[in-house]
């Protein structure tokens, strides 16, 4: 069996066609989506008639639930440019993705288990982000029996092995290959080049296997248009490194 899983989209069309592109060459038997579809300074209303024109499992995420849970002025700038775009058929869309899901033996989450803003990969401190400490990635796992964990939230391809736990997978984003947070400490999470990401996930002998791939696409005309809108987002969709602030 092949899957096909990629997150984090946020709004970036170009990307997104490029990805879907990709994955339709390498004929998998599913294709789900991690959440985060459409927030951010680039072609939100575009990016979410793509996606709803496709039958994709799809995971909501921190921002999905962002654009129906609170007014528009308690929006982040991502969110307020997206909703600015949308329409209430795009909003009825958002409404009907699941916080987590099951697919074969897998759990589908966005950030982790029970959080879509927790991350479940990555530690942040006082000096940043870094890798998880094992121990971590066990606790925020409580509970979950499957072998295979899938999230997204964090925008970096991640394959982490848990001991007497799941292989737990992280495709990447398609959108955003880096971004700055002050929560809990200020932080960086970045790639180191502009590509879009997704994962491919095949089974062989009862183990499941990732491919991480990277897929090239007119990231300077997606960068052009979030550099229009005024965004510190324009760097990092051009770069890979992200502004900031």
């Amino acid at each position: 069996m092949r899957i096909a899983v990629f997150a984090d989209v946020h709004g970036n069309l170009l990307a997104l066609e490029a990805v879907l592109a990709d994955i339709a060459s390498r004929s998998p038997d599913a294709t789900v989506n991690l959440g985060d579809c459409l927030s951010g300074p680039l072609q939100a209303a575009a990016t979410a008639d793509l996606l709803m024109s496709r039958d994709f499992l799809t995971i909501r995420g921190n921002h999905d639930r962002q654009l129906l849970d609170r007014p528009f002025e308690q929006m982040g700038a991502a969110d307020q440019a997206a909703y600015s775009e949308i329409n209430d058929s795009h909003r009825a869309w958002l409404a009907t993705f699941p916080a987590t899901a099951m697919l074969d033996d897998m759990f589908l989450c966005h950030g982790s288990p029970d959080s879509d803003l927790t991350y479940l990969l990555e530690h942040v401190g006082p000096n940043g982000a870094s890798l998880a400490p094992p121990e971590q990635v066990r606790d925020l796992l409580h509970g979950i029996s499957q072998p295979v964990v899938l999230c997204g939230h964090t925008h970096t391809q991640r394959a982490v092995t848990v001991t007497d736990g799941p292989l737990v997978i992280n495709p990447g984003s398609v959108g955003l290959p880096g971004f700055y947070d002050d929560v809990p400490y200020p932080h960086v999470i970045q790639c180191g080049s502009p590509h879009a990401r997704y994962a491919i996930l095949d089974e062989s002998g009862g183990h499941w296997l990732a491919d991480f791939v990277a897929v090239e696409y007119d990231w300077d005309s997606a960068a052009a248009i979030a550099a229009k809108a005024g965004s510190p987002w324009a760097r990092a969709i051009a770069t890979g490194y992200a502004q900031t602030l």
